[in-house]
């Protein structure tokens, strides 16, 4: 059954050829057929080689699928090759499954649309770009992988392109993730040069055979492979094209934030493990991006009006919790809240878009209320990924998943009490600013009447994602609560971590106690500030030191500003200033040399038909001269 595993990547790719060149001339029914239909097809094939790997373990844990050699010269050969052990197995499934329940919601959401099959094109390229980066065996076809979900998530935003504001936000979004490109393509000339592959894990063994742990060039790779992944997952400083990516449709979204795209930076480094165990420095600053990132973007999803740029902070903010995870050693942590926070991330994008549908493509939460009612699937649905989210203590995903980050933040020799607190807080954080969300729309005083309501194909993904997010968080639950964590075991193979991280103790379930408690205030003072005293937070916002803080907050703490003028402003100076230079000038005369060239030529034309004939008379007898004489 593993032989299938090309079967993976090549489904969607094959699909979006063919809504790419025929899906104009296609049935919606159709296209919805093939765009969603390949997607499952991509998670059945998942599923069997899941139980194929399962049942009977490839001899090391890993097998690996080579099509074909991709380039051969100079000792440089990489390959079109795959490559699955337990940590790809996870992303696979999480990436095709989940990107299959956001299919099929598209298909009843984006049916009035008229991109409807340049949407799920895109879509499908998305899904199997995303596929090829976790199951690539090398660096140089993983960044192929890297490029493909950059430019999807650029066609996506600006899907809508008909409106400026949108394609603003698409170029945004492709031009902030640039810059970490271009770090993680430089890192790959460096790890190239010094190790003599890209092969991943040929990479990996030599670089822990030749590299002394906290040497120069081990730093560096590290370095720029974290300046890659602080691109492509929206951590700081370049978080802010994520809130601004929000102008795409809902389903891309929900495709961008849970299964695609910003979990790339995470596996990159969880891939790439070995080169951060011996850059201690470059590791240690992977966890402080994280602490710093969850806390800021907490702080800005609470004073957020667009229920989507809640949710995009959201993300920012959780991808910093799996950033602190891989930055004190705890791998598997990381991939165990990618894999839980995918369901309720997926749950929660989808639910916002029943909402916004259903007002009118309204967003903004102080215009909703009331609508726990007249929506019960919505609201449920939300309820129970904003739990998750929060870390609903002992029945939710997220905290099992959030909570392993916690105890190992505290417990792991690379870990300290700082980034525990910080965490805390980011717990406290995410309860109230979701718990906000939910008084706000779904409780208090109606103020629009609903239009649309959800057909099933909406609604049973909602019910899909609902159950996982409450259930998945059972795969690993932890020892202090009596449970050997069997995802934990499963990825070791892959990401083998210190035994101490496993052990139970007081201190675990001090740990998560204290984050229960963490939850429980931020929920009660969400129900404090937006149920028993509404006014409150609006009398605190027009408040002088209230108004600085929230515009502070709400302006991504001035991120945009800070770049407007230290980066966009002296570039375009830079340019106008230099538009009339001598390289410009030297062009601009041999435009000028032609425009006056096609003057000439053009007094020719000008349809008298005798002096046509007498030229072409002339012209005969010129080069008939021009022949005899020579």
């Amino acid at each position: 059954m593993l032989e299938l595993l090309f079967l993976v990547p090549v489904i969607p790719f094959a699909s979006f050829v063919w809504l790419a060149t025929m899906g104009s001339h296609t049935s919606r029914k159709a296209v919805a057929a093939i765009g969603v239909g390949s997607i499952a097809a991509c998670t059945v094939i998942s599923l069997l080689i899941t139980g194929s790997y399962l049942s009977s373990p490839p001899l090391g844990g890993a097998y690996t699928q080579v099509l074909w050699t991709w380039i051969s010269t100079g000792g440089f050969t990489p390959q079109i090759a795959l490559y699955l052990d337990a940590l790809s197995l996870i992303m696979m499934l999480v990436v095709s499954f989940v990107s299959f329940i956001i299919h099929l919601y598209s298909a009843e959401f984006m049916l009035e649309d008229e991109g409807y099959s340049r949407f799920f094109a895109y879509m499908n390229l998305f899904v199997a770009s995303m596929i090829t980066l976790v199951l690539a065996n090398n660096l140089l076809l993983l960044y192929l992988g890297w490029e493909g979900v950059g430019l999807c998530s650029y066609l996506l935003i600006g899907f809508w392109y008909q409106d400026t504001a949108n394609g603003v936000a698409a170029q945004k979004a492709f031009i902030v993730t640039r810059v970490g490109d271009t770090a993680f393509a430089i890192g790959l000339f460096l790890l190239f040069t010094h190790l003599g592959t890209l092969d991943i894990q040929e990479l990996m063994h030599r670089a822990g055979q030749q590299w002394l742990v906290g040497s120069a060039p081990a730093i560096a790779a590290a370095a720029l492979l974290l300046g890659g992944a602080v691109g492509k997952s929206a951590q700081l400083p370049l978080q802010t094209w994520l809130p601004d990516a929000m102008a795409g449709p809902t389903p891309t979204s929900a495709l961008i934030h849970a299964a695609t795209m910003v979990t790339a930076g995470v596996y990159l480094i969880a891939r790439t493990h070995v080169l951060f165990s011996l850059a201690p420095a470059a590791q240690f600053a992977v966890a402080v991006v994280g602490a710093a990132t969850l806390l800021l973007a907490g702080c800005s999803a609470m004073v957020q009006c667009d229920i989507k740029r809640v949710l995009a902070y959201s993300t920012i903010s959780q991808i910093g919790y799996m950033f602190l995870a891989l930055g004190v050693g705890a791998w598997s942590a990381a991939i165990f809240h990618l894999m839980t926070h995918a369901f309720f991330k997926a749950l929660l994008f989808l639910v916002a878009g029943i909402v916004i549908q259903a007002l009118h493509d309204e967003h903004d939460i102080f215009k909703m209320g009331g609508l726990r009612k007249d929506l019960p699937y919505a609201f449920w649905g939300f309820v129970i990924g904003g739990s998750a989210l929060a870390g609903l203590p002992l029945i939710t995903a997220g905290f099992y998943s959030k909570d392993l980050i916690l105890w190992q933040a505290w417990s792991s020799t690379q870990g300290s009490r700082s980034l525990w607190i910080a965490g805390v807080i980011g717990v406290l954080l995410t309860s109230l600013y979701i718990y906000r969300v939910i008084f706000l729309v779904f409780y208090g005083e109606k103020k629009m009447e609903v239009a649309h309501r959800p057909g099933w194909q909406i609604k049973l993904p909602v019910v899909i994602l609902s159950v996982l997010s409450v259930i998945g968080g059972f795969v690993n639950i932890p020892g202090s609560l009596g449970n050997v964590p069997a995802f934990t075991d499963l990825l070791h193979s892959a990401l083998p971590e210190p035994l101490e991280m496993h052990t139970a103790g007081l201190r675990e379930a001090l740990s998560e106690g204290i984050a229960a408690i963490a939850f429980l205030l931020g929920l009660t003072l969400a129900y404090l500030l937006f149920v028993r005293r509404r006014r409150l937070p609006a009398k605190l916002a027009v408040t002088s030191v209230g108004y600085v803080i929230h515009r502070f907050w709400f302006s991504d703490w001035g991120m945009d500003w800070l770049y407007d003028r230290l980066l966009v402003r002296p570039v375009i100076w830079f340019a106008s200033i230099d538009r009339n230079d001598f390289i410009d000038a030297f062009y601009s005369a041999i435009a000028r040399l032609n425009e006056m060239a096609w003057q000439a030529l053009r007094t020719t034309e000008n349809g008298r038909v005798r002096w046509y004939a007498a030229w072409i008379t002339a012209g005969t007898v010129i080069f008939v001269a021009i022949v005899l004489w020579s």
